[in-house]
């Protein structure tokens, strides 16, 4: 049986500095799944992936035409409707960046900073909120006895995944990741390939990956995107 859709993308245009980026964009991304978004380099996949969250929307001088659907909470919401605030947007769409950014601040309040800016203030639900989504991230082990040291006394491997956990704290549907592996050595790569592979079980993941063996790895589908248009690979 095949899965269900989990984002559906309607007649999408794009535009940055009057060039147009994408043209006509119709897709539908399947629930539990990992796409992987292919591509030379300048043509548009981290900024596709800023439309799916409307983190494009601070940048001047860019446009959108068309209309994004995401089936949240059971029902599909126009992500560009009035319904949805951004930030409650962002907790459902997680966003994971090509270069670790841990704030500056320790390992545990770098994951409890998501659930403060919900107001939540119970540290007990904190707590195990923070551990939960530290183990999801093949973390726990490694950082449990650290908990208030900096996060930046983290490898570049521990940081991503704790950029990872730190997106997997609010309990996103959705999880974005822009070449989350670019910036890491094989071995850390390898970490995060399988802790993508697990996280399907949880949520949907749209991948932008420039390595086609990672892609064969660890893709369920896969898209190049090339010249405003995508094709599947």
């Amino acid at each position: 049986m095949d899965k269900p859709v989990k984002i559906r993308v309607e007649n999408l245009t794009f535009s940055y500095h009057q060039t147009q980026i994408f043209e006509n964009i119709n897709l539908d991304f399947t629930d539990h799944a990992i796409t992987a978004i292919t591509g030379p380099s300048g043509r548009g996949k981290s900024t596709f992936l800023s439309i799916l969250n409307r983190l494009w929307e601070s940048q001047p001088f860019a446009a959108m035409q068309g209309k994004v659907w995401i089936h949240l909470d059971g029902q599909w919401v126009d992500i560009y409707g009035r319904t949805l605030s951004k930030p409650d947007l962002r907790r459902k769409v997680g966003m994971v960046f090509q270069t670790p950014n841990p704030l500056p601040m320790s390992i545990y309040k770098n994951m409890a900073f998501p659930l403060k800016l919900t107001g939540m203030t119970d540290k007990t639900l904190v707590d195990a909120k923070v551990t939960a989504a530290l183990q999801q991230a093949f973390l726990w082990d490694e950082v449990k006895d650290r908990l208030h040291d900096s996060a930046f006394g983290l490898s570049g491997g521990q940081q991503q995944r704790l950029c990872i956990a730190r997106a997997l704290v609010s309990r996103p549907e959705i999880l974005l990741l822009d070449e989350p592996t670019s910036s890491l050595d094989a071995g850390a790569a390898s970490v995060i390939e399988d802790l993508l592979t697990e996280l399907k079980k949880q949520c949907t993941l749209i991948v932008v990956s420039h390595y086609l063996d990672q892609v064969s790895r660890i893709a369920d589908n896969a898209l190049r995107l090339e010249a405003c248009g995508f094709s599947q690979v």
